[in-house]
């Protein structure tokens, strides 16, 4: 893993681009890559990259980057690991191609020198790449396939910066941090900003599977190379079959994953997903598993650490915890907001930072993390609840006609809310009503009744008719038109794949552990597993009230019962207690005095409303408060 960035003025008479501000705009991404740094100037000063190295494989310098081609035509800075290099580096040396290092990075150029825009179809990892082809006077720039790397990118006026991490992107002088009021509209729902927006005016993210290129005359293009849309054909398989095949695939993805001269180990909870990770790395391995668990001082009930000491013993590994409590919330906050770039509101990332840097402490530089595994094998009871909704209920509804469903939710909704006291009964009437889908993701804070109450009345007006299901339904239609045939459960997950996951979940990872110099690897994402998920049908991933079946199954071989079928506690943080008590009252003044105040996006009394429900437990409104703070803090760092 590393932080790439560069600068094209492509429609400059003369060069502009030196040094000095590249050596700015990598430098202040050095926890990317602290142990070396790079720079090129091309194009005769119109253009250049930076870069900064984590060294992972081949560790001497002829990893260094921005590295060439066979000739200068082609140049590379990328941020990433390819799992498959040495594979495609045999082939690559019988046709010719001369490699000067072991690095998986040249891997890239040749590919890219032998098949021009195609190479990507033969990568297998988690990447952020940039390419400059003098020959053709273009740039080219790719995010992997589930979207692990994050690449962002700024274009105006003959201009086109992009970088690992929009704060690199702000070091250049053209260049003005300014709020993006529509990503905010849907920043308040999915907690963080659907692609290929982000929070910055003018600044985009490039999604998860898209391939970039603009050429001299200015012309971009944004393609999709890779989508995780299931097959055509189900596969007609026994489930004994579908189990194997799974443990196969797992076994083989973190296998690739141990790919490293450096330390490496995994980020343990005793849970299903991380304790496969232990389980499978441990086959292969002839010394200990290093694992890494974090606990709360404060929180006793949100503690995993005697289900991963039971697996840590279980296994034998070299095991390291950590505890943390309000007060290290307290002082990372500041770093938080500077690490995100933008906020991505997920009390996690501070559980996780810390036990990153427990990881990096040990000297363990490489970390394997279970992200993705709910999302594809239906593992949230969330996603149960939504698809025995959806069986039992929704798709029945939905054949009323749209006025009588608008006359019954007129009554129903604010009944639900009042009676119930619950936002989602609520939401949900709401949606049936207007005519929306039952699923729109799952983590989301505002839905569009109470993002209404929360908006200032201009805010409102502003954004009357908007609504962040406009997000969704893209997606929606996506799979229901290349793939009518597929059942509920599939479409869900398609929708986490292109929203919470690469924008929420996977940035929260690469963001926080990378703030400590740690490279996380998310072995249930590589692109192989996933496409086989997406394949199973409804009935293997839910049985009864049990998800994640066919996993389970497939891991009964490794792992014990008591492991397998326990009940899910996710991975979580305090933020309920964060928000009571005198420390309380202090992060709400923190959220009620910001800089942001000033630019009326929000209604303060009712914000103030809610954190006094939440002070004396009438309501829970941590998720709300933490979103909210989180973009306050925001703004006041970058823009206020």
């Amino acid at each position: 893993m590393c932080g790439i960035c560069g600068v094209w003025e492509y429609g400059a008479t003369r060069g502009n681009v030196g040094r000095e501000l590249l050596v700015s705009m990598r430098d202040i991404m050095t926890h990317r890559g602290p142990d070396d740094a790079g720079e090129l100037v091309f194009d005769d000063a119109r253009g250049g990259f930076g870069f900064r190295r984590l060294s992972i494989i081949d560790l001497s310098p002829a990893g260094h980057q921005p590295m060439r081609g066979c000739t200068d035509r082609v140049w590379l800075v990328f941020n990433g690991e390819i799992y498959n290099h040495a594979k495609l580096r045999e082939g690559l040396e019988q046709r010719g191609h001369v490699y000067r290092s072991r690095t998986d990075s040249e891997t890239i150029l040749h590919l890219y020198e032998e098949r021009g825009l195609d190479f990507v179809h033969d990568l297998e990892g988690d990447y952020g790449i940039a390419l400059w082809d003098a020959e053709r006077e273009r740039l080219v720039l790719a995010r992997d396939r589930a979207g692990v790397k994050p690449l962002y990118f700024y274009h105006h006026q003959g201009r086109f910066i992009f970088a690992s991490e929009i704060k690199a992107i702000l070091q250049h002088p053209a260049v003005t941090a300014e709020v993006n009021e529509d990503a905010l509209y849907h920043y308040l729902t999915f907690v963080t900003t659907p692609a290929p927006q982000t929070l910055f005016r003018n600044i985009h993210k490039i999604p998860a599977g898209h391939m970039l290129t603009i050429d001299r005359g200015g012309e971009l293009r944004l393609d999709q190379y890779w989508d995780a849309l299931p097959a055509s054909q189900p596969l007609e398989l026994s489930e004994a079959e579908h189990e194997a095949n799974i443990l196969n695939l797992l076994r083989d993805s973190i296998t690739k994953r141990m790919m490293a001269d450096v330390p490496f180990g995994v980020f343990l909870s005793g849970g299903v997903d991380s304790s496969a990770n232990v389980a499978l790395m441990s086959e292969q391995m002839t010394q200990p598993v290093r694992t890494f668990t974090i606990g709360f001082k404060d929180c006793e009930e949100l503690n995993e650490l005697d289900s991963a000491r039971e697996i840590s013993k279980r296994f034998a590994t070299d095991h390291h915890e950590v505890m943390i409590g309000r007060e290290e919330m307290q002082k990372f906050l500041p770093d938080l907001v500077f690490h995100q770039d933008e906020p991505i509101a997920d009390p996690v990332c501070i559980p996780l930072y810390y036990v990153s840097k427990l990881a990096r402490d040990t000297g363990t530089i490489v970390v394997q993390v279970g992200e993705g595994s709910d999302e594809l094998f239906a593992g949230y009871d969330w996603f149960r609840r939504f698809l025995l909704i959806q069986e039992r209920f929704w798709r029945h509804a939905e054949r009323m006609p749209l006025i009588a469903r608008r006359a019954v939710a007129a009554v129903a909704q604010p009944l639900a809310g009042k009676v119930l006291k619950k936002r989602l009964p609520a939401e949900l009437i709401r949606r049936l009503g207007a005519g929306e889908s039952l699923f729109q993701g799952g983590f989301m804070i505002f839905d569009e009744t109470t993002k209404r109450n929360v908006l200032s009345p201009a805010m409102r007006a502003q954004r009357n008719g908007t609504s962040s299901y406009e997000v969704v339904r893209e997606y929606e239609e996506t799979i229901m038109t290349a793939r009518p045939q597929s059942d509920y459960a599939a479409r869900m997950t398609y929708l986490e794949l292109k929203l919470r996951l690469p924008e929420l979940l996977l940035m929260r990872v690469d963001k926080i552990t990378m703030a400590t110099s740690v490279e996380a690897r998310v072995p249930f994402l590589d692109h192989h597993l996933i496409e086989y998920a997406m394949n199973l049908p409804r009935e293997l991933k839910v049985k009864g009230n049990t998800g994640k079946h066919i996993l389970k199954r497939a891991l009964e071989s490794i792992l014990p019962a008591d492991v397998l079928y326990k009940p899910k506690r996710g991975f979580g943080a305090p933020v309920r207690e964060w928000f009571r008590g005198a420390e309380g009252d202090e992060l709400v003044a923190l959220l009620l005095n910001s800089t942001m105040r000033r630019r009326n996006f929000f209604d303060y009394e009712f914000i103030a409303r809610m954190a006094d429900e939440h002070r004396r437990e009438v309501r829970d409104w941590s998720a709300n408060l933490w979103a909210l703070l989180n973009l306050s803090v925001w703004y006041d760092r970058w823009i206020g």
